[in-house]
């Protein structure tokens, strides 16, 4: 811990808005004597570390704008953490969360938020989560969530939406109404289907970005995806599709079986 002291100490000294602590086996940020009165810190980077919790005194860097937390061993957060008015990008990628805490959602002006490869589903994400109305992007990627909420349609400033291997076997209608959304990533679920509103976004172009590989698609629309992404947006734009679509649902078949083994992950292990 000495390493830690001595960058905490450098911070405090030359008053350096950035702190990296990186692949220093750090396993307790409370270890750190002084690193939660660095006021002037706004980037705090803790990647790489062995960091199994983050403290409720985390939330005393209130200027804070990112906090880099990817490829550690966090399996909780502090309820608090939401309290960190002016953080626009909190990175959590790589951890062991099985769920957010309560209020989580009350970041005022949090920009990018990724989870990507955590232990999260649909039953993780507390009442107000998608309040988050200040989201441009958000990675859900490698996780285990089998739906998205409804709800997933107020976050109105995303512009990047992340949900590749999970077990999502529906998307709900209400992502048509993102229409700042640029990027969908959804490859790699259980999706035999797309809602028809989903035409209503503009994902088509050398800008723009739609993955959807590795999903059982029913025949109409892996035929189209086979040929481009343009074409599968003209599909489900067409009412021949409205018409599949809705036949689809009425049967209620079963979804497809999972079929990735998730029980290995490094997330669930220790």
């Amino acid at each position: 811990m000495s390493k830690l002291k001595k960058y905490v100490e450098e911070s405090k000294n030359t008053k350096n808005p950035e702190l990296e602590i990186i692949d220093r086996g750090v396993n307790n940020l409370t270890d750190a004597p002084g690193l939660f009165e660095l006021s002037h810190l706004t980037r705090l980077t803790l990647t790489h570390n062995k960091l199994t919790s983050l403290p409720a005194a985390i939330t005393s860097l209130y200027d804070l704008e990112v906090l880099n937390c990817f490829n550690n061993h966090i399996k909780e957060l502090p309820q608090a953490i939401s309290q960190m008015v002016k953080l626009k990008i909190l990175n959590l990628g790589m951890n062991k969360l099985n769920s957010l805490p309560r209020g989580f959602g009350a970041f005022p002006v949090l920009e990018v938020l990724d989870v990507t490869y955590n232990n999260l589903n649909e039953n993780s994400l507390p009442a107000n989560f998608f309040h988050l109305d200040s989201l441009r992007a958000l990675y859900l990627g490698d996780n285990d969530f089998e739906t998205i909420p409804p709800e997933i349609g107020k976050l109105k400033n995303l512009q990047i939406l992340v949900l590749r291997e999970n077990d999502l076997v529906a998307l709900p209608k209400e992502i048509g109404e993102l229409i700042r959304l640029r990027e969908l990533h959804i490859q790699g679920n259980r999706l035999t289907v797309l809602p028809p509103e989903i035409g209503n976004l503009d994902l088509v172009g050398s800008r723009q970005v739609f993955r959807g590989e590795n999903n059982p698609w029913v025949t109409p629309i892996a035929d189209q995806y086979q040929v481009g992404v343009t074409h599968v947006f003209d599909y489900i734009r067409s009412e021949t599709y409205k018409f599949l679509y809705g036949r689809h649902l009425a049967a209620d078949a079963a979804p497809p079986p999972k079929t990735a083994d998730k029980s290995k992950k490094l997330s669930r292990l220790g």
